[in-house]
């Protein structure tokens, strides 16, 4: 988590840039003076996003610049004064949250560090890309608090428990080459090349059908107890797209030439 002091955007500032890209959209972290610490005006930006992605669905690739950090975590200095009630309200929950259920699916391209809460936004992603100076860490406890928002649990569902315990108890902190190992994250590449390692994942992804996409992703994120009822339903629905009867008509079309 950063330990920076909080350096808000001015009025009118996005603490965010956006790059449209046909079918996704490129997000980069921009509170390089603080190491890109989540702070209430980038949660705001981050909502506002969200709602245009939920409005007009794309995949989405989330970076924190070139800076070599992702995000350094929460803004402790406004973290310090929040109060139970604050807490009770799950500011950073409920966005991570919202960022996990946006429709298509997510990328993340981290950098250098992620820790406390930019570890956080980095899981509530569907696919993380990494490089070599890549590091995931939750100091929450020093700090005399949890990690709250979504790693207690999205770690055990990753990992497993006995791994996220590692991290989350033991203060591990998870280097790149070990996240790999772990399945944590999808590559490892040069700094250099993150965002064209992601462009190219996220241009394989959108071959697929948008529908299908969406689908997947609802039922894999699905509590276990929904399937495989989900499975069937989602199938049942997407047996009758005509996008599914184009796409297979085509593939058999394919094979007899």
């Amino acid at each position: 988590m950063s330990d920076d002091d909080s350096t808000a955007a001015g009025p009118g500032e996005s603490t965010l840039r956006i790059e449209e890209h046909g079918d996704h959209v490129e997000v980069t972290l921009d509170r390089p003076a603080t190491r890109n610490a989540i702070d209430a005006a980038m949660i705001s930006d981050l909502h506002a996003l969200c709602a245009e992605l939920e409005r007009r669905p794309r995949i989405m690739i989330l970076t924190g610049g070139s800076e070599g950090v992702f995000a350094g975590g929460a803004d402790i200095a406004q973290l310090r004064d929040r109060g139970r009630d604050d807490a009770l309200a799950g500011i950073n929950l409920h966005l991570f949250n919202r960022i996990r259920a946006l429709p298509m699916p997510t990328i993340a391209a981290v950098d250098g560090y992620a820790l406390g809460g930019g570890a956080e936004l980095s899981y509530a992603c569907d696919l993380r890309i990494a490089t070599p100076r890549t590091v995931f860490g939750q100091p929450e406890p020093g700090l005399g608090i949890i990690a709250g928002a979504g790693a207690t649990y999205r770690l055990v569902r990753l990992l497993g428990e006995s791994v996220a315990k590692q991290i989350l108890l033991a203060g591990e902190w998870i280097d790149a080459d070990r996240a790999l190992a772990l399945g944590l994250v999808h590559s490892v590449v040069d700094p250099a090349g993150l965002r064209d390692t992601a462009r190219a994942l996220a241009e394989k992804t959108a071959r697929g059908s948008a529908v299908a996409l969406r689908m997947t992703k609802l039922a894999v994120d699905a509590d276990a107890a929904a399937h495989p009822q989900i499975d069937l339903a989602i199938q049942a629905l997407l047996f009758e797209d005509d996008e599914k009867r184009r796409r297979m008509t085509a593939f058999l079309e394919r094979k007899t030439r």
